[in-house]
């Protein structure tokens, strides 16, 4: 395949993928911006070996691997300054009882440590089996299930104890 084929193949398969990895990583990290540089680089990575990645049985499986890998090599490292802060700003006027469901779950995620949280995000938000999402983090199936299982009771915790504070309709 000659190179100009390539980067054709390539492109269009960034194209296609990036809105799922950038959802994976905004769910990771909880900062839009970090996640971002965090699809930019992974897709950079994947590029870099594309003549290799090509020809697996699923370039898409390997592009999250990639990304996974990259956030925890981040999260290890800590070269950010940017920490996240304790209250959230006000939310929009059109923002209803989902909204704020939805920003109740993404802080007890937030809270999860950083391999229960890729589990379950992996697991639930990207409906990974536990033997895909076992192969994306390099774990045993068993220490999947005991990280979800523990993950899921923390995060029933969290919001169960932050319920008063959302208003239903």
């Amino acid at each position: 395949m000659s190179t100009a084929s390539a980067l054709d193949d390539f492109q269009g398969f960034a194209r296609a993928l990036t809105p799922r990895l950038f959802r994976t990583a905004l769910l990771m990290s909880g900062d839009w911006h970090l996640a971002e540089d965090l699809v930019q680089t992974a897709l950079g990575k994947v590029y870099s070996s594309w003549s290799r990645v090509r020809r697996t049985s699923s370039p898409e499986a390997y592009a999250h691997t990639v990304l996974m890998r990259t956030y925890i090599s981040h999260r290890r490292l800590r070269r950010s300054s940017e920490h996240p802060v304790a209250t959230l700003p006000e939310p929009s006027a059109s923002a209803g009882p989902d909204s704020a469901l939805r920003v109740t779950l993404l802080a007890a995620l937030a809270e999860l440590p950083l391999r229960d949280r890729a589990v379950v995000v992996l697991r639930y938000w990207e409906d990974r089996s536990v033997e895909e999402t076992a192969s994306v983090l390099g774990m045993t199936k068993s220490s999947v299930r005991n990280r979800s299982s523990r993950a899921l009771a923390r995060l029933r915790r969290t919001i169960g104890d932050g319920q008063d504070s959302i208003a239903v309709h």
